[in-house]
């Protein structure tokens, strides 16, 4: 897993406990660090999770590293 694709499962995972937060206690975690829902850094946050879990739609379609191994040739 690179780099990129980490980052964007950790903000993904972020935004999840954050709406769980915000589903059963109605509090928004990256509001109250960054200063309201309208302050433009929570507006950052919010689009960067967003963006990121575009991103791990694709992580959900590409094939295990299993999978991709090529069969044993030689039987010594």
């Amino acid at each position: 897993m690179s780099g990129l694709q980490r980052t964007a499962l950790a903000l993904t995972i972020i935004g999840a406990i954050n709406w769980g937060l915000i589903g059963f206690f109605q509090f928004d975690l990256v509001a109250a660090i960054f200063g309201g829902q309208e302050a433009a850094l929570s507006r950052i946050v919010y689009g960067l999770i967003g963006l990121s879990g575009l991103y791990c739609l694709t992580l959900l379609f590409k094939p295990s590293e299993e999978v991709e191994r090529e069969p044993r040739t030689d039987m010594t």
